[in-house]
C-alpha cells in the first residue's frame, strides 16, 4: 500500500503548488487533490491550470493520487431539484476531466444523500427516491469514467444513504462497471460500524482507501481526532486490506487540522506521515 494524504489536511491559505511540496518533503508517496467551486483547482480552472499542477508534482517525484470535492454537500446527485442534480453531474463531469490531466486515477463522489444533520435545513430525500436516482445517475456517469479511464470512487459518508456494506456492494455490483467502486473511509464507518469489515465485504470493489479516526465517546463531528487517537481497529483494517489484495493508496484524510493543530498547522502533515508509518509497519 502507498501513503497519500489530502489536501483537505493543510492549512486552508497554503497555495496548491505548497501542498504538494510539503506532501513530498514529509514523506508521502501521493497527494489527494479537491475540486472548488471557484477559484484555484476549480470548475473554473482550465486545462493549463490543472496540468501546471500535475507538473509540480511530477518535478517533485509524487503522485497526484485522487481526487476530490466538497460541493456533493451543496450539489446532492439525488436532490429533488433537477437543476441542482444536473450540477451535480456536471461537477462530476468535470472532476474525470480535471483527474485525466492530472494523471489520478479515481474520483470521490458522494452518491447523493437522505438527508444530512450537520448541515441545517437540508433536504430530505425518501430512501428509495435516493437509490433509484444515484443508481440511474452513477450508471451515466460510469460511461464517462470508462471513457477517460478514471474510476468513480463512491465514499461512505454521513448521509443517511447506503449505511451498511451489504448495501454499497449491492449498490455498486447493480451499477456493474469496472470503473466504478467504493471509496472506503474508515474513519466515517467507526460512529455505525467496523471498518474491517467493510473491507471484507467490499473486496476487490474498494477503488480507494481514507484514513481517519474517530472517538465515539465525543459524538458528532468533534469525535474525529488525530490517527491512533481514536477507535479505528487499524491493525485488524490493515490485517483485512492485505487479505482482500489491496496494494493502492490509503490516504490520510486529516480535517479539520486547526482544531488539531492551532500553531503550527503544518506540523500535522509530518506527525499524521510518522503515524502512517507506524500503522502501515515501515
Amino acid at each position: 500500500m502507498k501513503k497519500g494524504i489530502s489536501i483537505w489536511s493543510f492549512p486552508a491559505d497554503m497555495s496548491v503548488g505548497d501542498c504538494i511540496r510539503l506532501a513530498k518533503k514529509a514523506g508521502f508517496e501521493g497527494i489527494e487533490l479537491a475540486l472548488n467551486e471557484s477559484g484555484p483547482m476549480s470548475l473554473e480552472s482550465d486545462a493549463g491550470e490543472i496540468i501546471g499542477y500535475r507538473e509540480i508534482a511530477d518535478k517533485e517525484g509524487i503522485a497526484v493520487s485522487s481526487l476530490a470535492t466538497g460541493l456533493y454537500w451543496s450539489y446532492s446527485l439525488t436532490s429533488g431539484n433537477e437543476k441542482i442534480r444536473q450540477k451535480a453531474v456536471s461537477i462530476a463531469k468535470k472532476q474525470l476531466e480535471a483527474a485525466e490531466l492530472l494523471g489520478a486515477d479515481t474520483i470521490l463522489v458522494v452518491p447523493g444523500a437522505v438527508g444530512v444533520d450537520f448541515i441545517p435545513g437540508c433536504e430530505i430525500v425518501d430512501y428509495d427516491t435516493a437509490y433509484e436516482r444515484a443508481v440511474n445517475v452513477i450508471k451515466e456517469l460510469s460511461a464517462h469514467a470508462e471513457q477517460k479511464k478514471v474510476n468513480i470512487g463512491l465514499e461512505n459518508v454521513w448521509n443517511k444513504f447506503l449505511l451498511s456494506p451489504l448495501e454499497m456492494r449491492s449498490f455498486i455490483d447493480e451499477i456493474n462497471s469496472g470503473y466504478v467502486g467504493a471509496y472506503l473511509d474508515v474513519g466515517n464507518v467507526v460512529y455505525t460500524g467496523y471498518p474491517e469489515q467493510w473491507v471484507k465485504i467490499l473486496g476487490k470493489r474498494i477503488k480507494k482507501v481514507h484514513f481517519k479516526d474517530y472517538r465515539k465517546e465525543a459524538g458528532g463531528v468533534s469525535g474525529f481526532v488525530d490517527l491512533l487517537s481514536g477507535d479505528v481497529n487499524y491493525p485488524a483494517v490493515i490485517e483485512a486490506l492485505k487479505k482482500v489484495g489491496y496494494d493502492s493508496f490509503v490516504t490520510a484524510e486529516m480535517i479539520p487540522p486547526a482544531p488539531f493543530y492551532k500553531y503550527y498547522p503544518e506540523q500535522l502533515i509530518y506527525n499524521t506521515s510518522g503515524t502512517m508509518d507506524r500503522i502501515l509497519e515501515r
